[in-house]
């Protein structure tokens, strides 16, 4: 795979990534991003960049960091695949959380 090409999406599955790269190519298309690649990966890279640091500062100041976050990295994992081992490796995470929690309940109820 050389360097430009998106990363496979062997965790999703395919009728869910074909209907992301469909809605992606409706919105290159309409923009006129579709014949310059490297516009359209400066584009997305800005608006998730911008978006990510909105809810980097949400953080600290009030507001809905959990999820701006979270929704700038898909933002940018649209193009970059380090943004999608990210979102990969929370989603992971989080699962994991959920069964600990579910565990937890189960035993705390019992008691």
């Amino acid at each position: 795979m050389s360097r430009g090409e998106p990363e496979s999406e062997d965790c999703e599955e395919p009728a869910v990534a074909a209907k992301m790269r469909h809605w992606q190519q409706v919105l290159t298309r309409k923009f006129g991003l579709d014949r310059y690649p490297v516009a359209r990966k400066v584009v997305i890279g800005v608006i998730g960049f911008t978006v990510l640091l909105i809810g980097i500062c949400m953080v600290v100041l009030p507001g809905p960091a959990i999820l701006i976050i979270p929704f700038a990295l898909a933002i940018l994992a649209t193009e970059f695949a380090w943004a999608r081992r990210i979102i990969r490796r929370g989603s992971i995470f989080v699962a994991h959380v959920r069964k600990r929690y579910w565990k937890w309940g189960k035993k705390k109820s019992e008691t």
